[in-house]
């Protein structure tokens, strides 16, 4: 394999808020694709091996924040493998990163009900006064800030977004937090020229993806889609997060779009159910979705299909992260601002606008070459 594809030797500065299963899964990945090169062979879960200049052994982690007692003060390397961390292992040996994971501020990040459960699946909070995030990104000279805040965090969310801002790096918006759609964060963003990507991350081949596609299909072969639901069981610190309703708005509006987008007409609420639906301990990383689709074809003959989906949660969005933010960074070295349309359509489930996937695929080709700016 290539041992070098950056001939200048430059390098991603990354941060990372929330040291949680994703972000393991982040962090392993950077070491398992470590000897990656453009001329070899393409390999499962990133878009391209080298994106710009980047390949994925150049990025860097340059910080790192969470609230939790286990993780704060632990290099990175350490910390990821911490409780109540559960996604599979396929990385074990992690050179130490060197940066220590820092207290960032709690806000809403820790639902209440999360206190009612054991300790070794939920978040204990750390007796550490918060840092100053915006600062510690300008020491640590970060390119890129990405956030896996917990769902429903929509203080937490803005919090790093606006830390972001501040130090002049740009943003990957993982979470169903709507910042880089939102009209308001969109313009503070496109401003002070910093390129940003979100909204709430698409798996490599997850629940929503595959029932965008087979939405798109139906649609594609003149089959009306009357009613269809998607329901979701995990057993990590994301699903049990979610069992509270109140922190759920955001995520189902992300999912529902991302599923009707594709559609000739919308569903009403009444036929069109999606979004997680209970949280079951053994299960850890590992998801499970169960689809349903009813539809008309030719004769308003009847069609249904059934799907079961079961997937590990974390590395599924893993490697789509590392295509992001390296577009991001790309975006950055040319000094193009705001929110990146093209990434963030294909990489994400709310996005500023909705394409299908193949268009966002073309998109996102033509950003690589240049031929479109975002």
């Amino acid at each position: 394999m290539a041992n070098n594809t950056n001939a200048e030797g430059k390098k991603i500065r990354l941060a990372i808020a929330g040291v949680g299963n994703c972000c393991s899964s982040l962090v392993q990945g950077i070491t398992y694709y470590k000897y990656i090169g453009k001329d070899d062979e393409p390999v499962p879960g990133l878009m391209h091996n080298v994106i710009g200049d980047y390949a994925p052994r150049d990025i860097q982690i340059a910080a790192a924040f969470d609230i939790d007692r286990r993780k704060v003060g632990k290099d990175v390397s350490a910390a990821i493998f911490e409780k109540p961390n559960c996604t599979k292992i396929f990385c074990k040996e992690i050179p130490e990163t060197g940066v220590k994971v820092q207290m960032g501020p709690v806000l809403d990040g820790v639902a209440d009900h999360m206190q009612d459960y054991p300790e070794e699946q939920s978040f204990v909070i750390a007796d550490e006064k918060p840092v100053n995030v915006a600062e510690e990104l300008k020491k640590a000279k970060v390119d890129v800030l990405v956030s896996y805040m917990p769902v429903g965090s929509q203080k937490a969310a803005e919090y790093y977004a606006q830390a972001a801002l501040d130090a002049d790096c740009g943003f990957v918006n993982c979470m169903p937090i709507f910042i880089v759609s939102d009209e308001k964060w969109a313009a503070k963003f496109k401003e002070k020229n910093i390129p940003c990507v979100g909204d709430d991350i698409k798996s490599q081949i997850g629940a929503t993806i595959v029932h965008r596609t087979l939405t798109k299909l139906f649609a594609n072969r003149g089959v009306i889609v009357d009613r269809s639901y998607q329901l979701n069981f995990g057993g990590n610190t994301d699903f049990l997060n979610m069992l509270s309703r109140d922190r759920l708005k955001s995520k189902k509006i992300s999912k529902t779009e991302s599923v009707e987008s594709q559609l000739n007409q919308r569903l009403s609420y009444d036929n069109l159910h999606i979004g997680p639906s209970d949280w079951v301990p053994f299960l850890k990383d590992n998801k499970i979705c169960f689809i349903r689709m009813e539809g008309r074809k030719f004769g308003d003959i009847p069609v249904e299909i059934e799907l079961r989906l079961s997937v590990e949660d974390s590395p599924n969005s893993a490697g789509v992260v590392i295509d992001a933010l390296r577009m991001v960074k790309l975006a950055k070295d040319r000094s193009i601002g705001g929110p990146l349309t093209s990434p963030s359509s294909y990489f994400m489930k709310h996005p500023p606008v909705q394409f299908t996937d193949s268009q966002a695929y073309e998109m996102v080709e033509e950003f690589l070459a240049g031929k479109r700016d975002r």
